[in-house]
C-alpha cells in the first residue's frame, strides 16, 4: 500500500508544479495597470489658450542693493534675522566705514570759520579804533605846515631885508615844503583808511569761503555715499551682509535684496510660436504647482517688446532648452498673498 502511494505521489507534485508554473508566467505576463498619478494634472480653464512658465516677482523687480564705496561695514539695520521687514525708500540699510571722511569733515569745517572770518574782518573794515590815530596824525601835520609857513615867511622878508643869510633862508622853505609833503600823506593814509578793504581782497576771501564751503558739500557727499539706503518702498528679501565685513563696490552678489511687494507680479514666458496668438487683453490665470486647484486671476500690466532666449525652466525631460521666449509681465488680481517671490506658476492665457 505504501509503495502504491508514493507511485501516485510524484506524479501529483508534479503537476501542481507544473499549474504553479504556468499561472506564475501567465500572471508575470500581464501588464499591469498606471498607477495614479502623485497629483491632479493643472488643466486650462479655457477651451483655447496659450501656456506659459510663470515666476512670481516682485512690482518693482528684485532690487540688488550694492554699495557705492568699498569699505568695511561698520553698522546694518536690517539682519539676516529680520528678512521681511519693511522699509520706506531713504531708510539706511546698512553704513560702511566713513571715519576718514569725518575727520576730513572736521578740518574743512576749521578752514571755512576761518575763511569766513577773514571776510568778515575785510567787510568790517575800518576799525573804530583805527580812525583816531591817523586823524591825530593829520592834524598834527596841519599845525606843522602852519608853524614852517610862519617861519618861512619871517625868513623870506629877513632875507629881502639882508638880516640872514641864503642857507638859512633856504633851509626854512626847504622846511616848509616838507611839511607840506607829510601832511599830504597823512591825508592819504586816512582816505586809504576810510576807504575800507580793498574789492579785490574781499573778491579772494569771499572765493576762499566758497571753496572751502564746496570742500565741505564734497565730504559730506562722501559721508552720505558710505550710507547705502532703500531706492523704494518696499521689503527686504535677502540679506548677504555683516558687521565687520569688508564690502567692494563691484561685488559678485548682492549684499541685499529689495522688492516691493504691494502688489505681485508675474513674469510670463510666451514661446515664440505663440507670439501671434497672443492678445494683451486676453484673460489670464495663474495655478500654482502642487495645487492645481488654485489659481488666480492676472491681469495684464506689460510687455517687454524683445525675444529672448529661454531661462526659466521647469525641469521636464521633453522641454525644448534652445526656444526663444516673449516676456509678457501680469498683476496678481488678488489673492496673492501666499504666493512667494520665485514660486513658480502655470499660466494659461486665454485664445480667441
Amino acid at each position: 500500500m505504501g509503495m502504491v502511494s508514493r507511485t501516485w505521489l510524484l506524479p501529483i507534485v508534479a503537476m501542481l508544479m507544473a499549474v504553479f508554473a504556468s499561472f506564475h508566467v501567465i500572471v508575470s505576463g500581464q501588464t499591469p495597470p498606471a498607477p495614479p498619478p502623485p497629483q491632479e494634472p493643472t488643466r486650462t480653464p479655457y477651451s483655447k489658450s496659450i501656456h506659459g512658465i510663470g515666476l512670481a516677482e516682485a512690482q518693482t523687480e528684485n532690487i540688488s542693493i550694492g554699495t557705492a564705496v568699498p569699505g568695511l561695514v561698520m553698522e546694518v539695520a536690517i539682519t539676516s534675522e529680520q528678512v521681511g521687514r519693511r522699509v520706506r525708500a531713504g531708510d539706511m540699510l546698512f553704513r560702511v566705514d566713513d571715519r576718514h571722511h569725518q575727520a576730513q569733515l572736521k578740518v574743512q569745517q576749521k578752514r571755512l570759520a576761518a575763511a569766513r572770518a577773514e571776510l568778515r574782518k575785510l567787510q568790517q573794515m575800518p576799525r573804530a579804533e583805527e580812525l583816531p590815530p591817523v586823524a591825530a596824525k593829520v592834524r598834527a601835520a596841519e599845525a606843522n605846515v602852519r608853524l614852517t609857513l610862519d617861519l618861512f615867511e619871517r625868513a623870506r622878508k629877513m632875507f629881502q631885508e639882508r638880516a640872514i643869510g641864503a642857507e638859512e633862508f633856504t633851509q626854512r622853505r626847504l622846511a616848509h615844503e616838507v611839511a607840506e609833503h607829510q601832511l599830504e600823506q597823512a591825508k592819504a593814509e586816512y582816505a586809504l583808511l576810510t576807504a575800507g578793504a580793498w574789492d579785490a581782497d574781499k573778491l579772494i576771501a569771499a572765493a576762499a569761503v566758497d571753496q572751502a564751503e564746496a570742500q565741505i558739500e564734497q565730504i559730506q557727499t562722501d559721508i552720505e555715499r558710505c550710507i547705502v539706503r532703500a531706492p523704494v518702498d518696499g521689503e527686504v528679501r535677502k540679506v548677504n551682509v555683516r558687521v565687520g565685513e569688508f564690502v567692494a563696490a563691484p561685488t559678485g552678489q548682492a549684499l541685499m535684496t529689495l522688492g516691493s511687494l504691494q502688489r505681485l507680479h508675474v513674469r510670463v514666458d510666451v514661446d515664440e510660436n505663440d507670439i501671434a496668438r497672443f492678445q494683451a487683453k486676453a484673460l489670464a490665470r495663474a495655478s500654482v504647482r502642487g495645487q492645481p486647484g488654485k489659481s488666480y486671476p492676472l491681469t495684464f500690466v506689460r510687455m517687454e517688446p524683445m525675444v529672448v532666449p529661454k531661462r526659466s525652466l521647469t525641469g521636464d525631460n521633453t522641454e525644448r532648452v534652445d526656444t526663444r521666449v516673449m516676456q509678457v509681465i501680469y498683476a496678481v488680481a488678488g489673492g496673492g498673498e501666499a504666493l512667494l517671490v520665485g514660486q513658480q506658476l502655470d499660466v494659461f492665457i486665454e485664445v480667441d
